[in-house]
């Protein structure tokens, strides 16, 4: 495999390999809705919607992406529609999700999914705001050396 360092936003350098396996990762993820109305004490705790799953790490996606079965399972709501341009180059418009929660490796940040395939993906966006990287090398994903024991957001 013949690997390269590349300049990624913010200023940090990527590892970039040709041939690289699959990098899977386990996911929490939580009804963003049900767990602003546990935080507020409209339902008790034990009503609020979560799943674990595991995921696929997807560092060519920008976005999140869950399945409609666990659309389903998790109650989220639908907020409208989007284009998404896909790996095999066809465009799609399908569903964006209200906010979920998404838990990975102890570190929680919440954003918005587009609902398609079987799978969960986990996209730039979400791996930027949790300051996790790809060790292509071993085939994990990894916090941050800079800054291991939590994420730093640059503003």
């Amino acid at each position: 495999m013949s690997i390269r360092l590349v300049d990624a936003p913010p200023n940090r350098k990527l590892i970039i390999g040709d041939g690289m396996g699959e990098v899977r990762v386990k996911v929490k993820l939580t009804n963003s809705a049900d767990d602003e109305l546990a935080a507020t004490g409209a339902i008790p705790p034990s009503r609020v919607r979560t799943l674990n799953a595991e995921a696929i790490v997807d560092t060519g996606a920008i976005r999140c992406v869950i399945p409609q079965s666990l659309l389903e399972q998790l109650g989220v709501r639908i907020r409208g529609k989007e284009v998404a341009h896909l790996a095999d180059g066809r465009a799609e418009t399908v569903p964006r999700t209200a906010s979920i929660v998404f838990d990975i490796m102890g570190r929680e940040t919440s954003d918005e999914a587009l609902v398609l395939g079987d799978e969960v993906l986990i996209g730039q966006t979400v791996l930027e705001k949790l300051d996790l990287l790809v060790d292509c090398k071993n085939g994990r994903l990894v916090p941050n050396p800079d800054h291991p024991d939590y994420a730093v957001t640059r503003v």
